[in-house]
């Protein structure tokens, strides 16, 4: 990874400082408009998908951490009710959003109204279609259910959210002119292909918020799974994070935050710019990730000779590996078609998919078929 592939410019974001109430450190808030939709979240977010205990939610929400994301199917359901018991009593002074995978304007529309009872709140500030990977299901019935909902006074502002093809994804997004938010996948390990449609959208109005933002977060990256505790140590996660924050087109980031001390580490990167030391970070870690971790490029799509959705099963492994969510993972994974998951790349002689980043496709096949099944 080159220090000249990416070259933004500051934000010049600096707004008051917030006292971290009996924290070691204090930090500065920084907040960015979402686009056209008049949203001023703080540019370090809060993605709910991992977090079991409500009170680091609680303790965010005190901070001034202001939009806080979660979606029908994390944990079952049950972390849309710890979200909504977290943040009932600041419900006025924070944005919300949540996610469906219906495809059809009825179940999309049913899964709402049970967001709705669950988080014990009257309205979504965003509703995002989840996991969208091809311009096509961003379908008729999808956008109607979005209007509907919009009608009724139940979702403000309706998005899309994507791993993979997030450049056509983006494109129909726009061209629809429906969408008001896209949360896309982007992190340090990324090349600039995706530039073009992240201007494009900025240009349109939609606003921008990103997930996957430390390239899985991983703490074992060997062969053996040991633990990699040095991650904190080294700094590299805030750094990933601080490489996102200095895209001034990025609006805000929902990194995964389980405990108070992440909690803490997430704040004083929205304090601290990139530096040339935290560039030298990522490049070593960068290292040691290249044979793990998937960029969702999706240029292995359709090249498995077993028809395995390869980008998707390495992403569930992620998961596991990289969160530490097994049953996340495990969850994801036995959703796919019973044809998928009986696959074993053990009998293969030899693997069809090769990754132009290094990932060694075939070892972390076998792995995830292997804890999974």
């Amino acid at each position: 990874m080159k220090s000249s592939r990416r070259q933004f410019l500051a934000t010049g974001l600096a707004l008051p400082a917030v006292s971290l109430a009996q924290e070691p450190t204090a930090s500065v808030l920084r907040y960015q408009k979402l686009g056209r939709t008049g949203l001023t979240p703080t540019r370090v977010a809060f993605g709910c998908m991992i977090t079991s205990d409500g009170s680091v939610i609680e303790k965010a929400a005190d901070l001034g951490i202001n939009y806080f994301d979660t979606a029908r199917g994390y944990q079952g359901g049950n972390n849309e009710r710890m979200v909504g018991a977290a943040l009932k009593a600041k419900r006025k002074q924070v944005y919300i959003s949540s996610k469906t995978h219906a495809a059809s304007k009825t179940r999309a529309l049913e899964d709402l109204e049970t967001s709705l009872r669950t988080l014990g709140t009257d309205y979504l500030d965003i509703w995002y279609q989840h996991g969208v990977s091809r311009a096509e299901e961003l379908t008729s019935e999808v956008l109607e259910a979005h209007e509907s909902a919009k009608k009724d006074g139940k979702v403000r502002f309706t998005g899309v959210s994507t791993h993979m093809g997030q450049a056509a994804v983006i494109d129909a997004a726009i061209q629809c002119g429906k969408i008001d938010v896209v949360l896309l996948a982007y992190n340090f390990t990324m090349d600039a292909s995706l530039d073009p449609a992240v201007e494009k959208a900025r240009s349109a109005g939609i606003g921008l918020v990103a997930m996957k933002v430390m390239a899985g977060g991983f703490r074992k990256v060997d062969p053996g799974n040991k633990f990699y505790s040095t991650l904190k140590r080294d700094g590299a996660l805030a750094a990933a994070l601080r490489w996102v924050l200095k895209n001034p087109k990025i609006d805000t980031t929902i990194p995964s935050m389980t405990d108070m001390d992440q909690l803490e580490e997430n704040l004083k990167a929205m304090s601290s710019k990139f530096t040339e030391a935290d560039q030298s970070i990522l490049s070593a870690y960068l290292e040691r990730i290249g044979p793990l971790y998937c960029r969702m490029c999706g240029k292995c799509e359709g090249t498995c000779s077993k028809g395995l959705p390869v980008a998707d099963v390495l992403r569930f492994l992620t998961y596991a590996d990289g969160y530490g969510q097994f049953a996340l993972g495990r969850e994801r994974f036995l959703e796919l078609p019973q044809e998928v998951t009986s696959v074993r790349c053990r009998e293969c002689s030899c693997c069809s998919v090769h990754c132009a980043n290094g990932v060694r496709v075939a070892k972390r096949l076998s792995r995830a078929q292997e804890i999974f099944s």
